[in-house]
């Protein structure tokens, strides 16, 4: 089942440039699914559409089969963006509280000040966001995502300035979230994290879908996924 299905997603700013050019991709149910590309690519864009941040123009979205901005399809779903903008006055438990409130849900506590042990946060889970450093920031926004536990988590350049050690619980955390029968639309230039963990790359260029395939077919081909990326962009510098 594909629990998100972008459909012939095109956008563009003021009507001028196509930032989205009818893309097309599913994320299957129990999936990792990498989502790569260069600067300007159109990757955050497509995203923005997904959760109905930005109007969608053209193209269909949906989210476990009913339409993206309907409430129904908002609470299957939680996006984590590249930034670490967090409400500062307040605590991670009242963020989690805050947060499962909105999505309807119970929130375990315990759970989250468990991740924090393991993210190297101990007893910071009821100390204000304020005194976070960005990396503290990044791991609390990465715990709320494993303690909501949504059918889909989308990921974008989230783990961005967050440890080696943290990283790795991270990639724990999503086989297991994978395991589950969840997915994840993971977007970052970490090229060797979606080696070891996702299922399945999408390169998006241009506001195009350039490849998707399964990642076991990509490293087969090209040998690692920075290599199948250079040579696209060295076939593109050429045209």
């Amino acid at each position: 089942m594909h629990l998100l299905k972008i459909d012939d997603v095109s956008y563009s700013y003021d009507g001028v440039v196509n930032v989205l050019d009818h893309v097309s991709f599913d994320v299957e149910e129990g999936a990792v699914v990498g989502l790569i590309g260069p600067n300007g690519s159109g990757k955050s864009t497509l995203i923005k559409n997904v959760f109905d941040l930005l109007r969608l123009q053209a193209g269909t979205v949906t989210i476990d089969g009913v339409p993206h901005r309907t409430p129904a399809a908002k609470t299957r779903a939680t996006y984590l963006s590249s930034n670490d903008y967090l409400p500062e006055f307040l605590t991670p438990r009242e963020y989690l509280r805050t947060m499962s409130s909105l999505y309807g849900i119970a929130v375990d506590h315990e759970q989250a000040q468990e991740l924090f042990r393991r993210f190297a946060m101990p007893g910071r889970y009821d100390h204000l966001v304020e005194d976070f450093s960005h990396g503290m920031r990044k791991k609390t926004q990465l715990v709320s995502a494993l303690v909501m536990r949504r059918p889909l988590t989308v990921i974008d350049e989230t783990l961005n300035g967050i440890d080696l050690e943290a990283l790795q619980i991270a990639e724990t955390e999503f086989r297991r979230l994978r395991d589950e029968g969840r997915s994840i639309l993971l977007c970052t230039h970490d090229f060797a994290v979606l080696e070891r963990l996702a299922d399945r790359v999408v390169l998006l260029d241009l506001g195009q879908v350039v490849h998707d395939s399964p990642t076991s077919d990509l490293l087969a081909e090209h040998g690692s996924l920075s290599a199948m990326v250079f040579h696209h962009l060295g076939h593109e510098a050429t045209d």
